[in-house]
């Protein structure tokens, strides 16, 4: 239970077993952070295995954390990175906090992208997801200092980019001329259906075979 385990550590192997005959031939991918990258599927693409490291409602401190057990073990040679925003969704319960929520998140994503480099990987890491309308039922619990949030935190991570880091600016693929999730994208509030993941994947791929 992960209350008794709060990091996840026990929630995937450390190890994964050979996805594939030839596996040692591929190119290891690993996707890393919240449920979204826990529903990130695998785009097809030759000469790549995925493997898939995203735990459901994890905040950026506990993937951060958790990042020397369930990444460095499997020497993945890409990273891919989307996490933040179980952070931000916080801030209107807390909005005496918001300042210390926004810069806890950018120095958790900080470190991930620094430990992934660090490792020799090439980190893929991804702006924050839009997030959808919201329903009514949660609008007595939402603020739009989410949105707000988000765009601060985008906006840091869009400047790590460097040597080793590429930003996949999730964002702009998915946000409408509202700044919120395309409808043709979004699943609920928080998380994308299968034709937000085929856009993504769209850009990813390009990215991938465009890493040497």
């Amino acid at each position: 239970m992960l209350s008794l385990d709060p990091l996840g550590l026990d929630y995937h192997d450390t190890v994964p077993g050979p996805q594939s005959s030839s596996a040692s031939d591929l190119v290891l991918v690993t996707f890393f952070g919240d449920s979204r990258a826990a529903s990130w599927p695998a785009p097809e693409v030759d000469a790549f295995e995925f493997v898939n490291r995203g735990i459901g409602a994890q905040t950026s401190e506990q993937a951060a954390l958790r990042f020397d057990y369930h990444v460095k073990p499997l020497h993945p040679v890409v990273v891919v990175v989307q996490v933040g925003v179980n952070d931000l969704k916080t801030i209107p319960l807390f909005p005496e906090r918001k300042e210390s929520i926004v810069s806890d998140c950018k120095n958790n994503i900080r470190q991930i992208v620094e430990r992934s480099t660090d490792l020799g990987a090439v980190v893929v890491v991804s702006t924050i997801f839009p997030v959808g309308e919201v329903p009514i039922e949660r609008r007595l619990f939402w603020s739009d200092e989410v949105a707000l949030a988000i765009d601060e935190v985008n906006v840091y991570i869009r400047s790590l980019e460097r040597e080793g880091a590429i930003v996949l600016d999730a964002y702009s693929i998915l946000a409408d001329e509202n700044g919120v999730t395309d409808s043709g994208c979004s699943r609920d509030l928080l998380h994308l259906n299968d034709a937000g993941y085929a856009r993504l994947n769209n850009e990813l791929v390009h990215v991938l075979t465009t890493i040497e």
